[in-house]
């Protein structure tokens, strides 16, 4: 259950919406009645988007064996700060040129004032203190697992080297014992149904015939429907991009037995 002092919670909510209402007046609004972000203020901005702070506030836990001993009121003020932080990074130039220009400055937003509020929790959650960029590297799991991913994708999906006079290891005779080719391509599709969109499932498995003939990159585009000269290139983008999704979101315990 999340803490709060309730006195000093109300008032500040009630602070908020008479500030909320009183800078209607600063608020700038381009020809089509949206939001003119690119004239407005950094104090402004700040002002609009502290209800954010709270909201994304109120996503983390609160007991004390997770954030130690800070409470709600902690987290929304951790909030504000890494709002203000990231206001003065705004690329104004890149928001004018955004189709969705709400959507835009909010995602930026939302990933500082999170982070902000995460560093603070890791600071105040015991005696302990670990990096930073450690806590980046064990959340996102940099390690020697996601390598192994990487490696085993790679491998399968991507062509890194070229055998070649220069490249003494395909000399190297591989004596390992062959994998079954059928049961392997079956295993794959599994993966690449289950993390996959559609349109990046199909590419993969036409690309490298998993479970028919190997396509090419124009035969792949005129099946999935994408059209145009360089049709060939989203082909391509699509593969890439497949392929580090699987990366991504594929556990390492997965594909062990591959590697």
């Amino acid at each position: 259950m999340k803490y709060y002092n309730v006195e000093g919670y109300v008032r500040h909510k009630l602070e908020l919406e008479e500030m909320l209402k009183n800078i209607k007046h600063e608020i700038n609004y381009d020809e089509h009645g949206e939001v003119d972000y690119t004239q407005m203020f950094d104090s402004s901005i700040i002002k609009m988007w502290m209800p954010l702070c709270e909201a994304l506030a109120r996503k983390f836990a609160t007991s004390q064996q997770a954030i130690g001993v800070m409470t709600i009121r902690d987290l929304i003020s951790c909030g504000y700060e890494g709002l203000c932080k990231a206001v003065k990074k705004l690329d104004r130039k890149t928001l004018a040129e955004s189709e969705d220009t709400e959507k835009t400055i909010k995602s930026f937003l939302s990933k500082r004032i999170r982070g902000a509020i995460r560093r603070q929790i890791d600071k105040n959650r015991g005696d302990m203190r670990i990096p930073e960029h450690k806590y980046n590297e064990i959340r996102k799991n940099f390690g020697k697992d996601k390598k192994a991913v990487a490696m085993f994708f790679n491998s399968v999906f991507l062509s890194i080297d070229v055998p070649g006079e220069d490249n003494m290891a395909y000399d190297i005779p591989d004596e390992s014992e062959p994998y079954n080719q059928e049961l392997l391509n079956i295993y794959l599709m599994s993966l690449l149904q289950q993390h996959l969109s559609d349109k990046e499932y199909q590419v993969l498995r036409l690309s490298y015939g998993l479970d028919c003939d190997k396509h090419s990159a124009t035969e792949i585009a005129d099946k999935i429907g994408i059209e145009g000269n360089s049709s060939y290139v989203r082909v391509s983008q699509l593969k890439k991009q497949a392929v580090d999704k699987l990366i991504e979101n594929v556990d390492h315990s997965q594909v062990l037995d591959y590697l």
